[in-house]
């Protein structure tokens, strides 16, 4: 059993070192054209909307089941302030890791609702887990290239996104051991999540990832939505 849930959230969390891979691979193998620009740009906007995506159809309304109105208001707010603080201070210093935070802000908490959920129901947890992976890596490998552009080495950069990889583990058995009793502690940390995912999308990776007189990009955050609509219910 317990096998199964560090396979099911170990596949989850490796996809965002796949990701960063890939990403190495297209920066430095694919010349410089504004196809290339189109490209990434589009799967910016991929990104954001399969974070959109998990924030509309997993994070919120798997807390909204457990929280009062009180709650829900209380952690939304916290989420989104904090991590506008936490924005202000990486643009003073130049920063571009508002796409890593987003990325971060929904595995963590979609790896402890996987550990929370596995014992009861193990057929949902592995598909949360495919979920999970679908989304972190076109996540990783938008948020490889902004780390990159902040200052950061691609081989520091590897190696953060390869420690992250196993985020997923120690999230899902912190779910499994430590939550599955405290489902109240489980959904408040689900829209806290929540709150500042919107914020980042809003403030920093929609405005990012647009293009003036290309179309492209704003399809790509439909198709993205789109995966997690296929994913939520497939769950």
């Amino acid at each position: 059993m317990l096998l199964k849930l560090i396979l099911f959230s170990g596949f989850a969390g490796i996809t965002v070192f796949v990701g960063g891979l890939l990403a190495n691979v297209f920066n430095h193998h694919v010349k410089d054209s504004p196809v290339k620009y189109e490209i990434t740009h589009t799967l910016m906007s991929f990104c954001a909307g399969i974070i959109l995506s998990a924030l509309a159809l997993v994070l919120v309304p798997k807390g909204m089941e457990t929280l009062d109105v009180w709650g829900v208001i209380g952690s939304f707010l916290m989420g989104a302030i904090l991590f506008m603080l936490i924005d202000r201070r990486l643009a003073r210093s130049g920063g571009q890791q508002a796409t890593l935070l987003a990325m971060m802000m929904d595995f963590v908490p979609e790896s402890i609702a996987l550990g929370a959920v596995f014992s009861i129901e193990p057929q949902m947890a592995a598909l949360l887990a495919v979920f999970i992976g679908l989304q972190n890596l076109p996540e990783s490998f938008n948020s490889f290239r902004d780390l990159v552009q902040s200052g950061f080495s691609v081989k520091k950069t590897l190696l953060i996104f390869f420690g992250l990889s196993f985020f997923g583990i120690i999230s899902a058995l912190i779910g499994h051991y430590l939550l599955s009793s405290y489902p109240d502690l489980t959904a408040h940390l689900m829209i806290f999540a929540s709150g500042g995912i919107l914020y980042l999308l809003i403030q920093d990776l929609i405005p990012e990832s647009k293009l003036d007189h290309h179309y492209l990009t704003s399809l790509g955050a439909c198709l993205g939505f789109l995966v997690g609509i296929i994913g939520e219910i497939l769950i």
